[in-house]
């Protein structure tokens, strides 16, 4: 397989609807902390199964660096790379991958981690589907890694124990009249969304100076579900000078703090990020009062008309379950995001290619224990 790299400024990434690959998210994840690098690709097309015309396939991949231990992090490559190859190739691409950017690494750098946003290969096997035609999901993770490693030439691609961003999403449609959304979705949702009007809740578009809106919702919302609190500062690098010079920079990548307020109470709130023909549902938080004029439904309404406005072609609601199995932990997402309608993805999830294995090994025994790490 033929794939050649060159190290490239994250400034010069292309635009893309993987928001998580754009240079906006590099300039968000160093106000966090996070260190990032980014490499062009070219990639020989008849290599990875491509039906283009052209020899060569040209894209681009960034890569965080997380600290994990005192001289080691992890290359981590959220919703990366864009190009995918035909199914039976997968494996022995990201292996000529890995092994391609090695030596542009840093040192310290333990494995890489792709988080790819590819569809899985397993929603094309009927047997992965229940009666009702609810996925089941994949197979448990011995026989992913099996089929992924297959052809390869060292067998080093691991099925992490975490997806750190969502695997399971649903993607709504953008490109009809707003009539045509609204009726695209359950009765239900557009119920509750001209609940939320008749209760007269209003929607504005928040700054930096209400972070302590956001803050206080986001706060109620993980004690009412039993969710890690991030620090504040984790949701204040969007707003970073930094980051707002990007904003005016390149127009390619831009974000909204929508507030539902009733009588000037906030009832929930949510960032909406656009990139490219995608917007992405990031952050959302929600009170514990007042939950019967359904502003929550008013808030992703008005997103979604936010982001046909600015030319956004489909809505990415960021995460629910696989399926509608009632013990699954996110089930309440699961039926609260598939009342807007559009459809379901199931991407890959994260897919580890250690290159030092020993202390991979132990590195992943904690991570199960820990539940993983987190950065997004």
């Amino acid at each position: 397989m033929d794939i050649s790299i060159q190290p490239k400024l994250t400034e010069g990434l292309y635009e893309t609807p993987l928001l998580h690959q754009t240079s906006f998210w590099s300039t968000v994840k160093h106000q966090q902390g996070v260190h990032s690098k980014a490499f062009d690709l070219k990639i020989k097309a008849r290599d990875i199964g491509s039906p283009s015309k052209a020899p060569y396939l040209l894209d681009d991949i960034l890569i965080l660096f997380q600290q994990v231990g005192p001289q080691t992090t992890v290359g981590y490559i959220p919703y990366g790379p864009s190009v995918r190859p035909d199914d039976e190739d997968i494996g022995t691409f990201l292996e000529e991958l890995s092994e391609t950017l090695r030596p542009q690494l840093p040192k310290s750098c333990m494995l890489l981690r792709y988080d790819l946003p590819w569809e899985s290969p397993w929603t094309r096997d009927p047997d992965e589907f229940d009666e009702n035609g609810q996925w089941l999901g994949p197979p448990e993770p011995g026989l992913q890694e099996l089929r992924l490693n297959w052809g390869t030439n060292v067998r080093n691609l691991h099925k992490a124990s975490t997806d750190l961003l969502p695997a399971d999403t649903m993607m709504v449609s953008l490109t009809g009249s707003h009539e045509e959304i609204l009726a695209s979705m359950k009765a239900k949702t557009r119920y509750n969304i001209r609940v939320a009007q008749r209760h007269n809740v209003q929607i504005r578009c928040g700054t930096h100076h209400d972070m302590d809106i956001f803050y206080d919702l986001y706060s109620q919302t993980c004690r009412r579900n039993g969710i890690n609190l991030h620090n504040r500062t984790f949701f204040e690098a969007m707003f970073a000078p930094h980051t707002r010079t990007k904003r005016l920079l390149d127009r390619s990548t831009d974000f909204d703090l929508l507030i539902a307020e009733h009588g000037g109470t906030p009832l929930a709130a949510l960032f909406v990020v656009y990139s490219s023909m995608r917007a992405t549902y990031l952050f959302g938080a929600s009170a514990s009062e007042n939950r019967n004029l359904m502003g929550t439904y008013a808030l992703q309404w008005e997103a979604m008309k936010r982001a046909k406005a600015r030319g956004c072609t489909e809505y990415d609601l960021f995460g629910t379950a696989p399926n509608n199995d009632p013990s699954h932990p996110m089930h309440g997402l699961y039926r609260f995001k598939t009342g807007f309608g559009g459809h379901e993805l199931h991407r890959m999830g994260c897919w580890d290619y250690p290159f030092r294995v020993e202390e991979y090994q132990r590195f992943s025994s904690q991570e199960m224990i820990a539940k993983g790490y987190h950065i997004r």
